[in-house]
């Protein structure tokens, strides 16, 4: 529970110290005092938007800081261990520190923390009920969170939407692999029909560099057997043959036997021309020897041709053919059709509803089991709130058969304020006066089955007065007596039933106007009883009443 609470620089209070005890708490004063500046700041405690216009004039930064006894909580001491916060003591301290620059920094036991973390610890440890709660109420999402709480079903409930959040994620992946799934298909089929015409093709590596080199040569074969023949001619012939005029040329030297010496290196070099020559005249004659088939020809152009067809469907240049080809093949032998990854989706998604039906389930029963007699209670209490003729209804209403993050059912709240009227919505029956009280009277019932052991009402007694007062304050001291409670109230009724009692008030200091809380006991108690029920707090009378009040 909150122990103590320490303000500094927050809108008109200069520095501020409340020590807080068990039951019910009453914060009081007059109109303006800033009675809601105390829990405004508490709220910046446990993690609260940021205000930076709250820093008191003349001030740079104002400083919250709340102390929690948790001792008697072991889910927050579970949570401050798991984030690596905690200092072993059952005293936990939460602090808030915002400049008027709009800086903020949040500490929790001393250390720098996130403001998300500060809010969710916060969460955990107080639960404030603002005045204007109620309107909360008009939103039906808010009717599922308070009969799970008062169901005891706030884990299973969050158990069904994580459930639900798993199904949702299989379920967009199957819609997406089911599409995808048939793109693939369709990717799988062009493949195959790519491939069949390509192996049926059958282009071999280096083949399309060969197939245009014969093309050439036997596109050339009458001019290079032409040329062939010409050669052999120009060195065979009988008569003016190079050969025979060098054979002519050896038989002049060979007649000169006394020169024989001096031409021998010429001799060598004819000989050699001789030799060069003779060869090349037989390279010419197998060339020339060389017998095109006329078929050929047209056999490789309908090669080349089917090869550049190919080539042309497939997009690519004819040299990069084959290589296209050994990529398709890689590519097809990696694709699937799709319907197996369809298949292993559409199971895991058969196995997340299969998990979600189970909870879901589970938590319409709890649901079930807890709607009547949550019913049963704030009717009870209306009646004590002076509404003996309404008739609430906590209604469950069959959700889609698809899975839904809420579970199996919408819950709504229904209330009919005349005998005989079907229960209708809330926004369509209850006044503002009523809202109010059926607000007041939810939270009450609820709150006895919360697990936050501190509670903050802040003017929830709005519209209410009289013997209706009297009851309203009853029935905050009853939950005091089971916890914490601070509540803001301009009630004589509900102030004098707290076990403790605070009074906010403004204090001219030098050229400031503060805001103050200070503890009232004894004869300042009466006097502000007195005060708050409207009598004269010098009138014996007025005096007179409130001392039977506190009496009461």
């Amino acid at each position: 529970m909150l122990t103590h609470l320490h303000i500094k620089n927050f809108v008109l209070v200069d520095e501020l110290s409340l020590h807080c005890e068990k039951g019910l708490t009453a914060l009081t004063g007059e109109t303006g005092a800033g009675k809601s500046i105390t829990l405004d700041a508490l709220s910046h405690a446990i993690g609260g938007k940021s205000q930076s216009d709250k820093v008191r004039a003349g001030a740079e930064k104002f400083e919250i800081s709340a102390s929690f006894d948790l001792s008697e909580f072991e889910g927050a001491k579970h949570w401050l261990s798991a984030n690596d916060l905690s200092d072993d003591d059952s005293e936990c301290l939460l602090r808030r520190v915002v400049s008027k620059a709009g800086k903020s920094q949040a500490y929790i036991n001393g250390q720098r923390c996130t403001v998300s973390q500060l809010r969710e610890l916060g969460e955990m440890l107080i639960d404030i009920h603002s005045q204007h709660e109620h309107q909360s109420l008009l939103k039906v999402t808010s009717h599922q969170a308070l009969l799970d709480n008062y169901a005891g079903a706030t884990d299973l409930a969050i158990r069904v939407r994580t459930a639900f959040s798993e199904w949702r994620r299989y379920k967009q992946a199957l819609d997406r692999a089911q599409s995808a799934s048939a793109e693939a298909n369709a990717e799988y089929q062009l493949l195959e029909y790519q491939l069949a015409e390509l192996d049926a093709l059958g282009l071999e590596e280096g083949e399309l560099a060969e197939l245009e080199s014969q093309q050439e040569r036997l596109s050339n074969i009458d001019t290079t057997l032409t040329a062939a023949g010409q050669i052999v001619s120009g060195l065979r012939g009988d008569e003016d043959g190079i050969l025979n005029a060098l054979s002519s040329l050896k038989g002049v030297i060979a007649k000169l036997d006394h020169s024989k010496n001096e031409f021998e290196a010429l001799t060598g070099l004819l000989d050699e021309a001789q030799i060069n020559l003779d060869e090349a005249a037989s390279e010419a004659e197998r060339i020339q020897d060389t017998q095109a088939d006329p078929s050929e020809l047209a056999g490789v152009e309908d090669r080349l041709s089917a090869i550049y067809t190919v080539a042309r469907k497939n997009r690519v240049l004819p040299e990069a053919l084959y290589q296209h080809h050994q990529d398709l093949a890689e590519q097809f032998s990696k694709l699937h059709s799709g319907d197996e990854a369809v298949a292993e989706i559409e199971s895991k998604l058969l196995l997340a509803r299969k998990e979600y039906d189970q909870f879901a389930a589970k938590l319409s029963k709890k649901r079930k089991t807890a709607a009547p007699k949550l019913s049963k209670a704030i009717n009870s209490r209306l009646k004590q709130l002076a509404m003996t003729h309404s008739s609430f209804v906590v209604d469950l209403d069959s959700a889609s058969e698809q899975p839904q993050g809420i579970g199996a059912e919408k819950v709504e709240f229904l209330i009919s304020t005349n005998p005989g009227s079907a229960p209708k919505p809330l926004n369509k029956i209850a006044s503002g006066g009523e809202l109010s009280r059926i607000s007041l009277a939810i939270q009450v019932v609820t709150a006895a089955t919360s697990t936050t052991p501190t509670m903050v009402f802040d003017e929830v007694d709005v519209g209410i007065g009289g013997t209706t007062g009297d009851v309203v304050g009853e029935l905050l001291r009853e939950l005091g007596a089971q916890g914490q409670i601070l509540c803001v109230t301009h009630l004589a009724q509900v102030a004098g039933k707290a076990h403790c009692h605070w009074q906010v008030a403004k204090e001219q200091k030098g050229k400031q106007l503060l805001s103050t809380v200070t503890q009232l006991k004894d004869q300042d108690r009466v006097k502000e009883l007195a005060r708050m029920m409207g009598g004269d707090i010098e009138s014996q009378q007025a005096i007179a009443h409130a001392e039977q009040m506190l009496a009461s």
